[in-house]
């Protein structure tokens, strides 16, 4: 099996896209097509947010991302900003859409609570991490975890925070040695269900 890593490049969206769908289990509580179109605006929106970035390569198919932004420095490049803007539209076409997009928008401001919460200012943020769920307990999460850090060595930068929740496999977190900080429940009515999830933020001292 041969891993390699190097930065994003706009051919990779596609596949990562899907990773984000599967990983985020967009497809439980929205059509096929609106959990495209959700996952392209998460991704996209995560790639306004960044100075690094990496993606796991398996036999020449990303199978994995990392994005890191160093705050002082980050200045989003228009083309990332022209495709957050884009996918955003894209999924405010159906109702369907617009109806899933206020839960993304209501978990960017659970996010803000808990950085708020924290009350501290951090240098960086990881601002997203995934792996194919098909790909892991390969080592390929540690390997992008590594690189990510040796980035904010370069920069010289001692700490960073990420957002996580209950959905995802924040277990990792913790067995890298990084300490949760605050965390809040909330209630989604997904598909006339509740369906309740908790959301944590993270950091980690270099």
């Amino acid at each position: 099996m041969q891993i390699t890593l190097r930065d994003y490049q706009k051919e990779d969206f596609k596949e990562l896209q899907a990773i984000v769908r599967k990983t985020w289990h967009y497809d439980e509580f929205c059509s096929p097509k609106t959990a495209a179109k959700l996952a392209g605006v998460f991704l996209s929106s995560c790639l306004t947010n960044h100075t690094f970035s990496r993606i796991a390569l398996l036999n020449n198919k990303p199978v994995g991302i990392i994005l890191v932004k160093n705050r002082a420095i980050h200045k989003c490049p228009v083309k990332y900003r022209l495709k957050q803007i884009k996918s955003i539209l894209s999924l405010y076409l159906s109702k369907e859409g617009r109806k899933v997009s206020k839960i993304f928008g209501s978990v960017n401001g659970i996010d803000k609570q808990l950085l708020a919460d924290v009350n501290k200012s951090y240098p960086a943020e990881l601002s997203l991490f995934a792996v194919d769920c098909s790909c892991r307990g390969k080592g390929i999460g540690k390997q992008l975890f590594n690189a990510a850090l040796e980035y904010l060595k370069e920069q010289k930068l001692n700490e960073f925070y990420l957002f996580t929740d209950t959905s995802c496999n924040y277990g990792f977190y913790e067995h890298q040695g990084l300490v949760r900080r605050c965390e809040r429940e909330h209630l989604f009515n997904i598909k006339n269900q509740q369906a309740k999830m908790n959301f944590f933020i993270y950091d980690y001292q270099l």
